[in-house]
């Protein structure tokens, strides 16, 4: 996984969807299966923002975005099924998002602006990552395992992921989706196309 670098008392975060429960479990382990040494310090995840640092003192303004952002939509059903990868550009094999994909992106454009507007350089595939710089037989065991996954979950909320000295995400805090009327695909005014914080570097 590709980190921003940190000095002084920097933070890294990250934003994404969680995968619930019983899924959590099963990609995690099929990921600890194919030797991912990521599998116990990533929960399965879609990315909405990457490794991103922030200043301790700028915690508070990114908190309010993100509760400003999660006001504004609803709850959205996700489909997840079948695997995809990203070679030859990234060793990485992950499982699709299939249907959702409108509220992730909606979502992710959001989010990067304000205190979090910053530039990206892939186009944003909202993805589970499933195994991540292994062995190609190791990327082809995890494509070949998962092909058959499907669940479907609603998301009712995004969280903010904090990383720590051990090297491990830990989910910090939830910001439930509370808009009652806005449609999830609705365009945020003044976003444009939105680079991939799902794509290699963010796992």
């Amino acid at each position: 996984m590709n980190l921003p670098e940190t000095s002084g008392e920097q933070l890294r975060i990250g934003v994404a969807v969680t995968v619930p429960e019983p899924y959590s479990t099963t990609l995690q382990a099929a990921r600890g299966r194919v030797g991912d040494p990521a599998a116990p310090s990533i929960p399965p995840h879609i990315t909405l923002l990457g490794p991103t640092v922030v200043e301790p003192g700028d915690l508070a303004a990114v908190e309010r975005h993100l509760e400003e952002v999660a006001s504004h939509y609803r709850p959205f059903v996700l489909r997840l099924r079948g695997t995809g990868t990203f070679r030859p550009v990234s060793p990485v094999v992950f499982v699709q998002v299939v249907e959702g994909i409108a509220g992730c992106e909606a979502l992710e454009r959001h989010i990067r602006t304000g205190p979090l507007v910053q530039d990206l350089r892939f186009n944003y595939h909202p993805h589970v990552t499933v195994a991540h710089e292994v062995p190609d037989a190791a990327l082809d065991r995890a494509f070949i395992e998962l092909s058959r996954f499907d669940a479907t979950f609603v998301v009712h909320a995004f969280h903010t992921y904090g990383y720590g000295d051990d090297e491990v995400w830990r989910p910090v805090r939830d910001f439930p989706l509370t808009g009652a009327a806005e449609s999830v695909a609705t365009r945020v005014p003044g976003a444009g196309s939105a680079p991939d914080a799902g794509a290699p570097g963010a796992s």
